[in-house]
């Protein structure tokens, strides 16, 4: 995301050393980037707005309430809700390699507006018509490439002087809360957090997860699942989660493959293919590809290299 921050480098003073603050304004939010040029210990940071911050460079060592202390990576983003302290270690950060990191602030209003349109398009009857982006805690998300397009685009509207500017963040803020609810939902079902792994939608990831090397499960045995039309079925699903049921189940797939190869060094991709649920082996490899940027046996390859 170095590019974004082109424009950023040519006008931001340095004030400080550690967390340096440049902020830019819109209408429903501000984006504060944050640059770290010396090792730092328990900095304190607290926003009266909910935050979205994600790393660009460096390495920090994130202390939040409810979650063990993490290391938080280039790539990897933190949903903060409002008035909660985030307490930072900066490891590594100098003048040479500075740490950067921004901050998203969104005004709470704007969320809850976005929130309200999303559990619309996405409940079912009673079930699945209550995700909030705010729960009182934070959440730490990786591998997030959507999520990660949306901040590297917000950064380059909000730090040039392009026309229509308002319009376009907002545009985008809102494409960002529903990535960032669509992620929680995912998260919650999988790991069956909340009263959500009860609902037909819950009930369909279990039964994936459960099921994941039968070969004969396709959309329609998973709408008769949930009881649903295999067409309201498939958008209900793709809404929430913001991946369609296939494309989720072969990410499961590819998810258990990467354990077959990692447990059995000498086992034949052919025979990794099988036992993932797959039943042709070209179509595991484009879509291990698809997934992981790599073939299967540059994944294996990768491995036996460890």
């Amino acid at each position: 995301m170095k590019h974004s921050l082109a424009k950023h480098r040519e006008s931001r003073k340095i004030y400080t050393l550690v967390e340096n603050r440049t902020t830019y304004n819109a209408d429903y939010s501000e984006l504060n980037v944050f640059e770290t040029h010396q090792v730092a210990n328990k900095i304190s940071l607290t926003f009266d707005f909910p935050v979205i911050a994600s790393m660009l460079t460096g390495k920090k060592v994130m202390h939040l309430k409810g979650m063990p202390e993490f290391d938080f990576l280039p790539g990897e983003s933190v949903v903060m809700p409002s008035g909660e302290e985030m307490v930072i270690d900066f490891p590594i950060a100098s003048k040479e390699n500075p740490t950067q990191c921004l901050a998203l602030g969104i005004d709470s209003e704007k969320i809850n507006e976005v929130a309200l349109k999303f559990n619309e398009h996405v409940a079912i009857e009673e079930e699945n018509s209550d995700w909030r982006l705010e729960d009182g805690l934070p959440s730490h998300l990786t591998n997030q490439v959507e999520v990660n397009y949306l901040i590297d685009r917000l950064v380059t509207t909000f730090t040039n002087n392009v026309g229509s500017k308002d319009v376009l963040i907002d545009l985008m803020i809102q494409e960002l809360i529903v990535r960032l609810l669509q992620t929680k939902a995912k998260y919650s079902i999988l790991h069956g957090l909340d009263m959500f792994s009860d609902t037909r939608i819950g009930t369909v990831v279990k039964y994936i997860k459960e099921n994941l090397t039968d070969r004969t499960i396709d959309v329609d045995t998973l709408a008769e699942k949930a009881y649903m039309s295999t067409s309201n079925f498939h958008k209900k699903f793709k809404n929430t989660l913001g991946i369609s049921p296939i494309d989720f189940m072969n990410s499961e797939k590819i998810k258990f493959a990467k354990k077959l190869m990692k447990r059995h060094r000498k086992m034949l991709i052919s025979e990794v293919a099988y036992k993932s649920g797959f039943n042709n082996v070209s179509y595991f490899n484009r879509q291990f590809k698809k997934l992981e940027l790599m073939t299967p046996q540059q994944f294996k390859q990768s491995f036996h290299k460890i």
